[in-house]
């Protein structure tokens, strides 16, 4: 089943960087992080939605890579990815942008990475899906794409494709795991 459709996705995209930019206009004190490696795709989107509304100079983006501290990380061989914070956090707002929310463990293990940077004044999440009903941690997004009410056995899968130079969503799903 497809939650969100490719014609959907500019409309959600837009929605969320204006909300953002509701909340922080000019981004005065915000800085945007996508968690590696599904949250960048979003991410990246997200960025080039903000700078078509403000100087693309007010935008602070960075990536940041969580695999090393995840609570699973010795349950298979994991690959780490690039982080790359071009600025300080300490004291900002920090948005941090994710593809789906679960059970919220992978954003404690982003809370955790990110600590190594600064301290910020704040921590905020911006996430594509929301799998309510399944939280493990007290964790909850500022910024929604779309809320699914999903139980353990379906799986959310984000799934995104490069087309003549352009990225775009092929599909979201609620498929029973195998």
């Amino acid at each position: 089943m497809t939650l969100i459709s490719e014609q959907q996705l500019p409309s959600i995209i837009k929605r969320l960087a204006h909300q953002i930019l509701e909340t922080y206009p000019g981004l005065e004190n915000a800085v945007i992080v996508g968690l590696q490696p599904r949250g960048v795709f979003l991410s990246d989107k997200i960025v080039a939605a903000l700078q078509k509304e403000i100087d693309p100079s007010l935008v602070q983006y960075g990536k940041l890579d969580i695999t090393f501290f995840r609570d699973d990380i010795r349950r298979e061989l994991h690959l780490g990815s690039e982080t790359n914070l071009p600025f300080s956090i300490e004291g900002k707002t920090v948005i941090l942008i994710d593809d789906v929310l679960y059970t919220g463990r992978t954003i404690r293990a982003a809370m955790d990475a990110m600590l190594g940077y600064g301290r910020p004044s704040s921590v905020e999440l911006l996430v594509f899906v929301d799998r309510r009903f399944t939280r493990n941690l007290p964790i909850e997004a500022t910024y929604v794409g779309r809320s699914v009410d999903s139980i353990d056995s379906q799986r959310v899968s984000v799934e995104w494709a490069k087309t003549e130079g352009e990225d775009k969503v092929l599909m979201f799903s609620t498929d029973k795991e195998k």
